[in-house]
């Protein structure tokens, strides 16, 4: 297996990322192609690396450990890219699949397809092809009256009625090892660009009598990717594609249009996901949740019946049945127990909260462990930071918070123990307790209208304060 992944993609006018390190649905181009080989059971995958090759390689070594990059220092074309690649195939490989990395919309069907065709047909190469509309730019592929390939030609070195043909080269190959490794040492210079064309091994071999087959698939298959606009239609049509298999699993999406899934994303039957969802990184939606509208979940795992309603989450764990939202943010190490609820304009960060618990409103619950069945009240705020490290809170089962309490950790309260509203609490509540931690109120009187003469609010507290008129007969 050779992928091609040493251009330099100028026209992503990219500052910060090689071309093929750009990506979309939680993979980089290259990821997309080299998921596309993994049913192919490859004896060896040499990645030709070119531009920015240190920063390529180190991401393949993240996705792909077993990969083998092969530098091409200079690139002088795609087929000093192979002769180049050739030199890491093992010698007793006897098929060579080339493809490049960045063609992110290719299925491990189609090229699984292709090899299977190249087998049956028993020819020196068998390559990929698609008809488009307007094939500017592209390789014609030119055939003979039986079918098979006769040349391809590049077009800025064909005919007139060369490139009325529609047929172009994807730039994906089956060759027989032994052909290609004789051919590619015969390439020429000769043409527009001055490079060793991989498409001209196909001219060499119909010369020598060689059989090359063809496959065509759908244009938007074999699509290359060399701007960021080629870059966003890919991925709607690879969304589309990851939503379609979904559906055909039995999960309901509302709104396709604006639901959007990456490839790592797991959704089980019966799941519902309602318009504006997008769901990233190793998500899992179990059966019977319901999430959305307008809920962007990260690397979260969603239970079985829960529902969540705009919601921002990364890295968090919700139980069965729960209910989250809306307007509610799970930070990482969130975990909520089976029957919970979190609501709206809440904010839950490395906390656990236990099942039947309830964080209902407008709270901050960081770096805490909450038990079953507790409540915490509105505007309740676990202060987990002193300004120099982090400390945690536990709230044992069936506690009552009151509303704006400040929980000052590190702190505990115990089971069954109520905190009263208003309360800072800074010291340990037993079990069963009330914790109050407030100033006892006094009440100033007519200091608004000594302090605050002829404000609106003085006018109405001096009304306010008028003496009644003792009506007749009253003593």
């Amino acid at each position: 297996m050779v992928v091609l992944a040493a251009g330099e993609g100028t026209r992503m006018r990219s500052a910060a990322l090689p071309k093929v390190l750009h990506g979309f649905a939680g993979r980089s181009l290259l990821g997309h192609a080299l998921a596309a080989t993994a049913d192919l059971d490859a004896g060896a995958t040499v990645v030709v690396v070119g531009h920015r090759r240190d920063e390529v390689t180190a991401h393949l070594s993240d996705i792909a450990p077993a990969a083998v990059p092969v530098v091409q220092a200079e690139q002088h074309g795609t087929g000093h890219a192979v002769r180049l690649a050739l030199a890491a195939v093992p010698d007793d490989a006897r098929t060579v699949v080339v493809l490049p990395g960045d063609a992110p919309l290719l299925q491990a069907s189609t090229l699984r397809a292709l090899v299977d065709a190249h087998d049956r047909l028993g020819a020196a190469a068998t390559m990929l092809t698609s008809e488009l509309a307007d094939p500017t730019g592209y390789g014609r592929v030119l055939r003979g009256d039986d079918g098979d390939v006769r040349r391809i030609v590049e077009h800025k070195d064909a005919t007139a009625d060369e490139r009325a043909v529609r047929e172009v080269a994807s730039g994906v190959y089956v060759f027989d090892a032994a052909a290609l490794r004789d051919a590619i040492t015969r390439l020429s210079t000769d043409n527009a660009q001055g490079e060793e064309y991989l498409p001209d091994v196909i001219g060499i071999f119909v010369a020598e009598g060689r059989r090359v087959g063809a496959a065509v698939v759908p244009a938007d298959e074999t699509a290359g990717v060399n701007d960021r606009v080629q870059l966003a239609a890919a991925h709607r049509v690879y969304n589309d594609r990851l939503l379609e298999q979904h559906m055909r699993a039995g999960v309901t999406v509302v709104d396709p249009v604006t639901t959007w899934v990456d490839a790592g994303v797991t959704i089980e039957p019966d799941a519902t996901l309602l318009p504006s969802v997008d769901l990233h990184g190793t998500t899992h939606i179990a059966a019977g949740a319901v999430v959305g509208p307008q809920c962007s979940l990260t690397d979260t795992v969603v239970g079985a019946g829960a529902a969540l309603d705009r919601v921002v989450a990364k890295q968090a764990r919700v139980g069965a049945r729960v209910t989250v939202g809306p307007f509610a943010y799970l930070r990482p190490g969130t975990v909520l127990g089976d029957d919970a609820h979190v609501g709206t304009y809440v904010e839950i960060k490395n906390s656990s909260v236990g099942t039947g618990s309830k964080v209902p409103h407008l709270s901050y619950v960081g770096d805490a462990e909450i038990g079953e069945g507790s409540n915490i009240g509105a505007a309740t705020v676990f202060v987990n930071y002193d300004g120099v490290a982090k400390h945690r809170t536990t709230v044992g089962d069936h506690v009552r918070i009151g509303s704006d309490t400040m929980l000052v950790a590190p702190v505990s309260v115990g089971d069954g123990a109520y905190t009263a509203a208003g309360s800072v609490i800074t010291k340990d509540v037993p079990a069963g307790a009330l914790g109050v931690a407030r100033a006892n109120q006094r009440n100033v009187s007519g200091w608004v209208q000594r302090t605050r003469a002829g404000t609106a609010a003085a006018d109405a507290a001096a009304r306010a304060n008028e003496p009644t008129e003792q009506t007749e007969g009253e003593t």
